[in-house]
């Protein structure tokens, strides 16, 4: 039987976290730098006790004004603390309400920085490998970082989007391109089964490329995040295919 997680960026000061709990298997938790606090932190990590939902880290640029997709150069060592702090963070909150911390998804720019960059993902895999080695990692599908993270042999999934477009290469569009999001359920849903079910996604230029597929993101800061959690939730269902957590 087919199955996938289905996972969440939540946290981030969108009022539609607790609208999207029924429809997710984990989710991605702001840790207090580019979005969120200690006392949304906290929020959410309830929300996803109540709701049987993973809970993962999900650490970015601390860089408010931009949501931490302005890439930022850092050095090894600050790049470690970076990471570190946010992490620990929600760390200490899970162990404080009695949860668990199950992985690591990176956010905004620093997300597309490790994803096409060689060298620097492989600093980052280090860096996971050395403080976090039982956390998956949750890593885009076919990119320089879930192949560093795979070396270093860290748990990891193979992260696909709902709601972006693809590039031939296997990277998302950029969000400063035309065409970067996916704004209707139809054109979603055809795009998530087809990487489900054919482990093929169609590129903007109209190339069917190969594409792994263990955990599916739905953006929760996204205008149609709720429609497409529920008709995805519903359709996978229906199809026969399993939600569940890695």
């Amino acid at each position: 039987m087919l199955s996938i997680d289905l996972n969440c960026d939540l946290g981030e000061g969108m009022n539609t976290d607790a609208l999207l709990m029924p429809y997710i298997s984990s989710a991605n938790i702001a840790c207090g730098f580019h979005a969120g606090d200690a006392a949304t932190m906290r929020k959410t990590v309830a929300l996803c006790l109540q709701y049987g939902v993973a809970i993962g880290a999900h650490p970015g640029f601390n860089d408010k004004a931009n949501f931490g997709r302005k890439p930022i150069p850092l050095t090894e060592p600050d790049l470690l603390v970076l990471l570190q702090q946010q992490i620990e963070a929600l760390q200490q909150i899970c162990e404080a309400m009695g949860a668990t911390l199950h992985h690591i998804k990176l956010h905004g720019a620093l997300y597309n920085m490790v994803s096409a960059d060689a060298a620097f993902a492989e600093r980052v895999a280090n860096i996971l490998h050395h403080l976090y080695p039982h956390l998956w990692v949750y890593a885009l599908s076919g990119s320089c970082f879930i192949n560093a993270c795979k070396a270093k042999g860290l748990q990891t999934a193979s992260e696909v989007f709902a709601d972006r477009t693809y590039q031939d290469n296997c990277q998302l569009t950029p969000r400063s391109a035309p065409q970067a999001l996916i704004e209707t359920t139809e054109v979603a849903l055809q795009q998530v089964l087809t990487m489900i079910q054919n482990r093929q996604v169609t590129t903007l230029s109209g190339n069917k490329i190969f594409i792994a597929a263990d955990t599916l993101c739905l953006h929760g800061d996204g205008a149609h995040a709720v429609d497409f959690a529920k008709t995805i939730y519903y359709t996978l269902k229906q199809k026969n295919i399993g939600i569940q957590t890695l």
